[in-house]
C-alpha cells in the first residue's frame, strides 16, 4: 500500500484571501519589489514596493520603503510613505513612521503612527489612475 503525502500550505489566510508569497523572518531584501497578488514580509526589506494586490508586514518585520498597494496590513514596523488604494490597517503592535494616503483606514489600540494622513475617495483613485495611464501613453 502506497503512502499518501498531503502537503498543507502554511501561508497565512486573511479576509482578503491566502497569502501567496511569504518572506521568512531570516529574509533580508533590498531593491524594488513589484508583485500582483499578495505578499507577507516577516524579515527586513529596504527599497520601494508596488503592487496591485495586498501587502502584510508581519510581527517583528522591519520595512524601510515607500509602498503603493491596494491593501496594506501592518503588524511590524514601516519607515516610509504608504499609498493604499483600498485599505490600510495598523494592527496592535504595528508602527508606521511616514505619511498615509488611503480610502479606508483602521488603526488599532497600542500602535505607533507618526506622520500625516490623507483620505481619498473612490472616484479620486480612479481619476488618478486614468491620469497616470494617459501620461504613460503620451
Amino acid at each position: 500500500m502506497a503512502k499518501r503525502i498531503i502537503q498543507i500550505n502554511k501561508n497565512p489566510v486573511y479576509e482578503f484571501g491566502m497569502i501567496s508569497t511569504v518572506f521568512g523572518k531570516d529574509t533580508q531584501f533590498c531593491g524594488d519589489l513589484h508583485f500582483r497578488k499578495s505578499l507577507q514580509i516577516n524579515g527586513t526589506f529596504e527599497g520601494e514596493i508596488a503592487s496591485e494586490g495586498y501587502l502584510v508586514v508581519g510581527e517583528g518585520a522591519v520595512v524601510k520603503a515607500n509602498v503603493k498597494a491596494n491593501t496594506v496590513i501592518i503588524k511590524g514596523t514601516v519607515h516610509g510613505n504608504i499609498e493604499a488604494r483600498d485599505r490600510l490597517e495598523i494592527n496592535p503592535g504595528g508602527k508606521l513612521y511616514g505619511n498615509i494616503r488611503t480610502a479606508k483606514l483602521k488603526i488599532a489600540d497600542n500602535v505607533v503612527f507618526q506622520g500625516n494622513c490623507e483620505m481619498i475617495k473612490k472616484h479620486e483613485k480612479q481619476e488618478k489612475g486614468e491620469a497616470e495611464r494617459a501620461e504613460s501613453a503620451s
